[in-house]
């Protein structure tokens, strides 16, 4: 059997400490320090980090994580493999989203993913950025969904590109900037903007409206990942915010927001479905990929 030791290593890089890895696991916090502390003595390197904050992978450890979640990724293969027969979907898939705000474009694929494998349990982690990403690396999570220029800089990922996610602005009903015939930048340049995280480079784009306005970005662009406080703030305030176009077909927009008559292009938002470059993607994985790019494809075509 696996060398427990490695169980520990991945879920202490999964959860950030000794002791969230320990509830996980069902052991004491003190056996899972002294077990991994005997093992960074028999490797001779560092696995992790010390800090008060919890505890973080040395690059040493980042390669061993990688190549011990391959290992306990299949082993569990393995034995649901023996469990469940010949459906090679029978499992877990875990999806990080970054940022959480993207949440929503899961709706259309799960659905039909879940219909055309009903063996697949889903486990969806919505964060930040910089969290998804380091759940990916330690194997926390199967495949994550996001915009595709934050993982261009990603060397140790795979990227499925998948087609762009169309996005207009839009305010509350009745709100000041409605009364202009075309919006313009210097318009938009009198409000609080609100954007998710991780959009570069459309977060360059909403600095130069600012700037170029002779205002301080810093002073008003808000970064909110959960769209339930997005809308209630732009349904409370004159702030100005980013959705996408399918969601402005809605009845629950029209009866609240408004889009903002801006023709200006707004940059393009392509999205991807990032991977470990180091894995070949379990079949599951690859059906969720083809289910967000049928999907996506699909409301591409409606708004061409």
């Amino acid at each position: 059997m696996t060398d427990r030791r490695l169980l520990y290593v991945v879920s202490t890089a999964r959860y950030g400490s000794f002791t969230a890895a320990a509830d996980r696991v069902g052991v004491t916090q003190s056996a899972i320090t002294k077990s991994v502390a005997d093992l960074e003595r028999e490797l001779g390197y560092s696995l992790f980090n010390r800090t008060a904050r919890g505890v973080f992978l040395t690059e040493e450890g980042r390669a061993f994580v990688e190549r011990a979640t391959r290992i306990l990724d299949d082993m569990e293969d393995l034995f649901r493999g023996a469990l469940t027969g010949s459906d090679p979907y029978t499992g877990m898939l875990r999806i990080g989203v970054c940022p959480a705000s993207l949440e929503w474009v899961l709706e259309e694929p799960l659905s039909t993913l879940v219909a055309r494998h009903p063996g697949i349990r889903l486990n969806i982690v919505g964060g930040s950025f910089d969290r998804v990403v380091q759940m990916l690396r330690a194997g926390a999570i199967d495949v994550a969904l996001g915009y595709e220029v934050a993982f261009g800089d990603q060397p140790d990922f795979r990227r499925e590109l998948l087609p762009p996610l169309r996005t207009t602005l839009f305010v509350r009903l009745e709100h000041p900037i409605l009364k202009c015939s075309e919006v313009t930048t210097a318009d938009i340049a009198k409000y609080d903007l609100i954007s998710p995280s991780g959009t570069s480079p459309n977060d360059f784009y909403w600095r130069k409206i600012y700037e170029d306005a002779g205002v301080d970005a810093h002073d008003r662009i808000h970064l909110i990942d959960y769209f339930p406080i997005v809308a209630r703030l732009v349904r409370n305030t004159d702030a100005v915010s980013v959705v996408s176009l399918h969601y402005t077909h809605t009845h629950i927009f029209k009866s609240r927001f408004a889009c903002v008559p801006f023709f200006d292009s707004l940059p393009a938002s392509s999205l991807c479905c990032a991977t470990r470059l180091r894995l070949s993607p379990r079949p599951a994985v690859r059906a969720f990929i083809k289910a967000c790019r049928e999907r996506l494809q699909f409301e591409e075509a409606q708004h061409s």
